[in-house]
């Protein structure tokens, strides 16, 4: 279990900014498969699909847009992973030290699950809009279509059509819970794997 440490805004920001953005680059290539997978269009009768799995889209985007067509829309989450890093730390330290009475109050695992909760409710301001500016460029990229120009001119045409933040209440759905399970493992692991009187 953890005990009750300051909450660093700086510290949170550089080091979940710095981690963060390993993250994307580490993740990017498949994250774009992935999508290009999920929203392929559907083969007539008789026709073969666009992509036959994962390691045929893989290739064929090479073959086609180079190593930087695994890359496509990746200025967003860039953007917003260092703020969504900062956050998702600063609002578990937060969970934890709103239900602590003392600063040395050892929290229970529900209440790590219950703090990381809270991170899930702050990083989804910030992912929301990246993950849905992200797949319209994914997307878009796949099928040969320039309805958006870029990252910035996407942003645009959303906030335009009031589009920016659709999607929001699944993202919190799917987000909410995950940030409390994510903490809460995380808390468990770290007192399992920490030696006795180093705790």
């Amino acid at each position: 279990m953890s005990k009750y440490q300051a909450i660093n805004p700086g510290k949170n920001f550089f080091a979940g900014g710095f981690g963060g953005v390993c993250l994307v680059f580490a993740r990017h290539p498949l994250d774009t498969t992935k999508v290009r997978i999920q929203t392929m269009p559907v083969p007539s009768p008789g026709e073969s699909p666009l992509y036959r799995g994962t390691f045929d889209c893989f290739k064929q985007t090479l073959a086609k847009e180079g190593f930087k067509g695994l890359y496509k829309g990746m200025t967003a989450p860039i953007i917003g992973v260092t703020p969504m890093f900062a956050v998702c730390f600063f609002g578990f330290g937060l969970g934890k030290k709103l239900q602590q009475k003392t600063p040395v109050q050892v929290l229970t695992y529900p209440q790590l699950f219950a703090a990381g909760m809270l991170s899930g409710v702050f990083t989804t301001a910030i992912m929301a809009p990246g993950e849905r500016i992200k797949c319209l460029l994914q997307i878009q990229a796949a099928r040969g279509e320039l309805k958006y120009a870029g990252p910035m001119n996407c942003v645009k045409q959303l906030y335009k059509e009031r589009g920016i933040y659709r999607g929001t209440a699944l993202t919190l759905m799917r987000d909410v819970p995950a940030s409390g399970m994510y903490f809460m493992t995380y808390e468990w692991l770290k007192h399992l794997l920490t030696p006795e009187g180093k705790r």
